[in-house]
């Protein structure tokens, strides 16, 4: 397939001129990639994350599906994976929560995932607690 081009992971490892907020979206996405590589045995091609706003975060893993899921995929089996694609959200999802939580110093509290097994597509999705509101 010839060479890979550069993920979107190391371009976000350059420095960053937004006061520190493009490393701890590095550190996340890096700490995404890594989580994926741990719990489902490989991570995506490449990963990318954003604040969309003040209180919202999302990382876009592109490449991320297992081999099994792609063969389902084109099996037409779509529904298969999103629904165990859900079950491992559930099963880890501690974990996801408990990097972003310590990378940016915010309190999750709410977490998606979602996956568009056609486009080989995964989003982790991340509600922080707005900014003065403390946990209880």
């Amino acid at each position: 397939m010839g060479r890979a081009a550069m993920s979107d992971v190391e371009r976000l490892d350059e420095p960053q001129q937004d006061g520190g907020r493009g490393s701890v979206i590095a550190s996340v996405t890096n700490a995404m990639v890594a989580l994926h590589k741990e719990q489902f045995g490989r991570g995506p091609i490449s990963a990318r994350s954003t604040f969309s706003d003040d209180d919202t975060l999302l990382c876009t893993l592109q490449g991320a599906l297992l081999p099994a899921e792609q063969a389902l995929t084109e099996m037409g089996h779509q529904a298969r994976v999103q629904e165990s694609r859900l079950f491992f959200q559930m099963a880890t999802r501690d974990k996801f929560i408990a990097a972003v939580e310590e990378l940016t110093g915010r309190k999750v509290a709410a977490f998606a995932s979602a996956t568009d097994p056609e486009a080989a597509m995964v989003w982790e999705i991340f509600q922080f607690r707005p900014h003065g509101l403390r946990s209880t």
